[in-house]
């Protein structure tokens, strides 16, 4: 089976560049605190490194 990852947003997106904006929502997070979980693939690992200040990830 695949590693999940619960990935988090504890940053707030105010003042970010719109593709960080954009990738963040990608990964399914609108709200500060919302937790969602991906499959661990080599495009999600890509979306949370370009936006690594801004969440917390775990596996699950």
């Amino acid at each position: 089976m695949a590693t999940q990852l619960r990935v988090t947003l504890i940053n707030s997106l105010i003042g970010r560049p719109e593709d960080q904006r954009v990738t963040v929502k990608s990964l399914g997070l609108r709200k500060l605190h919302q937790t969602v979980e991906h499959e661990d693939t080599p495009q999600i690992r890509g979306m949370i490194n370009k936006v690594s200040h801004l969440v917390k990830v775990e596996e699950a």
